[in-house]
């Protein structure tokens, strides 16, 4: 009798034991189910990310002669025929420069490309030779001499020019178009050196300066750029402040 009881608990342990086995291996069936009607999406799968805004332009194609030059450390030329703002940055290019960047003969003639004749004179030599005379002017007598370009240089100097204060501007005389004007303003420059034991230092100086610039009718675009006759250009850059 007592086999015979040791061998039903042995049937019974057998079949608890099926039985459990059985409900594992429907869970683990259940479980892959379940996994395959919810993939994890693949890293392929996922949407691009939006562009930085470091990747999004950020100059407007055509407001400016050529965007580039600012890797020279020069303020770019604008194309608009608002005289004031013209002026504005014509007075800030003729003080604006690094001399790590360029020499002080690429930033002349860099600067020469903003200038255009003085329609004023009727005849073509008598525009040329007005037109020299004021790029004479501009390296003589307006922007920082050689000398001093080249103390600036051995201190590894740059130059930042910004305006102070509004511009006054009025119209030139003799000029029956009317688009030609003198804008005078006080400009801050920001000069940054080197000194002996590499430390940056910096220190202002404030000059009171004036441009004339012809924005209509005469007026010669840079060659090939998106300038247009009419567009603003400078004409003179004056040794002097002109004073109304």
């Amino acid at each position: 009798m007592a086999r015979e009881r040791n061998g039903k608990r042995g049937i019974a342990w057998a079949w608890i034991g099926a039985v459990i086995l059985a409900a594992g291996i429907i869970a683990i069936i259940f479980g892959a189910l379940l996994n395959q009607q919810t993939p994890i999406p693949s890293p392929s799968a996922s949407p691009e990310p939006p562009d930085s805004p470091s990747a999004l332009p950020t100059v407007v194609p055509g407001a400016v002669v050529d965007p580039s030059v600012t890797d020279k450390g020069w303020v770019p030329e604008p194309i608009t025929t608002d005289a004031n703002f013209y002026i504005q940055r014509a007075l800030e290019a003729a003080s604006t420069f690094d001399t790590q960047l360029s020499s002080r003969e690429e930033w002349l003639a860099y600067l020469e490309t903003w200038f255009t004749p003085d329609t004023r004179y009727t005849s073509e030599p008598d525009r040329d030779s007005a037109l020299d005379a004021a790029l004479l002017e501009l390296r003589q007598s307006v922007v920082l001499t050689e000398a001093d370009w080249d103390s600036l240089a051995s201190a590894k100097g740059r130059v930042v020019a910004a305006l102070t204060g509004a511009i006054e501007d009025v119209a030139v005389s003799e000029d029956p178009s009317g688009d030609m004007r003198i804008g005078t303003a006080d400009v801050a420059l920001s000069y940054t050196r080197v000194d002996g034991d590499g430390a940056e230092y910096g220190y202002e100086d404030r000059v009171r300066v004036s441009v004339q610039v012809l924005c209509g009718e005469g007026s010669v675009p840079a060659p090939g750029s998106a300038q247009q006759s009419g567009d603003c250009k400078v004409v003179r850059f004056f040794a002097e402040p002109m004073e109304p």
